[in-house]
C-alpha cells in the first residue's frame, strides 16, 4: 500500500497552507513523502505548519503573498516555476458576507480576484513547467457552492462556480500533455470562512440539521494517519465530496482524491452541505 501514496522526491506548492484545509492537505502530502512550499498572506517562518511538516521528515518553505495583489501572484507564479514543482495546490481563499443588493463592489472585486483570477493566473506560470516536461498535478479547492447559489455570498458562489468551470477548462486542454487537473469541493468545514456560520446559533443549526453526521467536517489529518507515512488513506469526515476531472465530474462518498485509479496522499475532507451557505 505505501507505494500507492508515494510522492518521495517530489515538490508540492500549497497555497492557503497555514491553517484549516490548507494545512490538511500540506501536512498529508508531507506524509506521503513530498516536499513542500506553502504560501499564505500572512505566512511566517515559525508557523506551526512549518514544525508539522518538518516533524514528518520534509523540507518546508514559507512564502508570504497577498493573493489580492496581482503583481505579487505574478511575481511568486514566476518564482515557482523556475522551481518547476510536481504538484500545484490552489487552496487560498476569502469570503465576504452581505445581501446581494447591498453586497459592496469593492468586496466583490477582491473575492474574485482571491478565489479565482489569481488562481489561474499562478497555475498558468507553474503550469508551463509541468506542461514542458509531460507531467503534474495541479488541484483546486472547489465548493458546495460550485453547484448551489449560497446566500449572502455572491462574490464567493461566482469565483467557485468559476474555479469549477476553469478545472474542467484545463482538464480538457492539459490531460493529453500528462497534466491532470481536479479539484475538491468540500462541504461545511470548521475553518475561519465558516466561523460566522458557526457562530449565528440559528444558521449553525440550519445547516447541522442538514449533515447526516450531525456535525462540522474537521480539516485534519489523523496522527495516526500521519505517522503510517500514507500507507492508506486519510481519515475524513462522514460526509461527501465531489471531484472534477477532464472526464467530467463525479460525487465521492469518502473518497480521497485519486486520478487514473491512483489514489493520491491528501484528504478530500467534506461534510455533506445544504443548499446554503
Amino acid at each position: 500500500m505505501s507505494g500507492l501514496f508515494d510522492l518521495h522526491g517530489r515538490l508540492a506548492v500549497v497555497t492557503g497552507a497555514r491553517r484549516g484545509i490548507g494545512r490538511a492537505m500540506a501536512e498529508a502530502l508531507a506524509a506521503a513523502g513530498a516536499d513542500i512550499i506553502g504560501v499564505s498572506t500572512q505566512a511566517r517562518a515559525d508557523d506551526e505548519i512549518a514544525e508539522s511538516i518538518r516533524g514528518l521528515g520534509r523540507s518546508f518553505e514559507s512564502r508570504a503573498v497577498d493573493f489580492a495583489d496581482r503583481d505579487a501572484v505574478l511575481a511568486l507564479g514566476a518564482e515557482l516555476a523556475e522551481r518547476a514543482p510536481d504538484i500545484l495546490v490552489n487552496n487560498a481563499g476569502t469570503i465576504e458576507r452581505a445581501p446581494a443588493a447591498e453586497h459592496p463592489l469593492s468586496w466583490w472585486d477582491r473575492v474574485i480576484e482571491i478565489d479565482l483570477s489569481s488562481q489561474f493566473a499562478l497555475t498558468q506560470l507553474v503550469a508551463r513547467p509541468m506542461l514542458e516536461r509531460g507531467r503534474g498535478k495541479v488541484v483546486f479547492t472547489a465548493s458546495m457552492l460550485s453547484f448551489q447559489g449560497g446566500i449572502n455570498v455572491p462574490g464567493y458562489t461566482a469565483a467557485k462556480s468559476g474555479i469549477a468551470g476553469l478545472t474542467r477548462a484545463l482538464a480538457n486542454e492539459w490531460a493529453g500533455r500528462g497534466v491532470n487537473v481536479n479539484a475538491i469541493a468540500p462541504g461545511y468545514i470548521a475553518t475561519d470562512n465558516t466561523a460566522a456560520l458557526r457562530d449565528d446559533p440559528d444558521r449553525s443549526r440550519s445547516i447541522l440539521e442538514r449533515i447526516p453526521a450531525g456535525r462540522w467536517g474537521a480539516a485534519t489529518t489523523s496522527p495516526e494517519w500521519r505517522s503510517s507515512s500514507a500507507r492508506r488513506p486519510p481519515t475524513t469526515s462522514p460526509a461527501r465530496s465531489s471531484r472534477w476531472t477532464a472526464g467530467g465530474w463525479r460525487d465521492n462518498a469518502l473518497a480521497p482524491i485519486e486520478e487514473a485509479g491512483k489514489p493520491h496522499g491528501f484528504p478530500a475532507s467534506s461534510s455533506s452541505g445544504g443548499y446554503r451557505r
